[in-house]
């Protein structure tokens, strides 16, 4: 993975005229040593998925800005990032994600891409129900069958909830499969912090679909520089509790 030069950040935040040190810190570490010492080459479209991702979850809005265009660049479709915003909404709340919409919006039409985009729903009011139980099983097992209506009484809106909207709305959409969209996830997750429950079992997921341990450090490796080390550490607890009791 070749990301040195490639990404102006800090550079556009003014920084390497008042802060040139730190920016010879942040570059050496970020674009030459993190990428030369991951124990798994990440491919650059998953990269800055993981990075877009990441950014998110942790409310990074500048540095977004700053690493999408470079994106889109390098492998990322303007529709895989659109789909990442959405999702994101699920596991964030609109609170969290609608500040990233505008600028998404004004760097695409900046870069000559055609807003809105084609849909990538694949599913009715009638069949998201249905579709998001599918889905459901497939990334988590068939011990979720019925999920929907399981639970006490007062909470089974919410169960319900997490397989028509969830999953019924969001992972049923096209442009991305279900291990990317539950690397996404992962990332999301671990970067917001506070969510080790939910991040330990969509770790299981992502192994169930393929998306190995290996994979998974690598990730959070590279994302280091953006996330920092004690949300990374955290997320390594669980990766390794996750794939020592399997």
């Amino acid at each position: 993975m070749d990301i040195d030069n490639k990404v102006s950040f800090p550079d556009l935040l003014g920084l390497s005229e008042t802060d040139p040190e730190f920016v010879a810190l942040f570059k050496q570490f970020a674009f030459q040593e993190v990428p030369k010492d991951l124990p798994f080459s990440l491919d650059e479209r998953r990269y800055y998925l993981a990075t877009l991702a990441v950014l998110v979850g942790s409310q990074g809005l500048e540095a977004y800005k700053e690493i999408l265009p470079v994106a889109l660049d390098n492998g990322v479709k303007a529709m895989e990032v659109k789909e990442l915003l959405y999702q994101a909404v699920a596991y964030l709340g609109l609170s969290r994600v609608y500040a990233f919409f505008a600028p998404t919006n004004t760097i695409f039409t900046n870069q000559g891409i055609s807003l809105p985009l084609a849909s990538q729903k694949n599913t009715t009011n009638q069949t998201r129900l249905e579709a998001g139980e599918e889905a459901q099983n497939a990334i988590f097992g068939d011990q979720m069958k019925g999920f929907a209506t399981k639970g006490e009484p007062d909470v089974r809106h919410i169960n319900k909830w997490l397989v028509d909207n969830c999953f019924g709305d969001y992972y049923t959409r096209s442009s991305l499969d279900y291990a990317e969209r539950e690397l996404l996830t992962f990332c999301y997750l671990y970067s917001q912090g506070g969510c080790e429950p939910q991040l330990k079992g969509h770790i299981a997921a992502n192994l169930r679909l393929g998306n190995d341990k290996t994979l998974l450090i690598a990730v959070i490796s590279a994302c280091i520089p953006y996330i920092g080390y004690p949300r990374t550490l955290n997320a390594l607890s669980c990766i390794n509790e996750v794939v020592n009791a399997q």
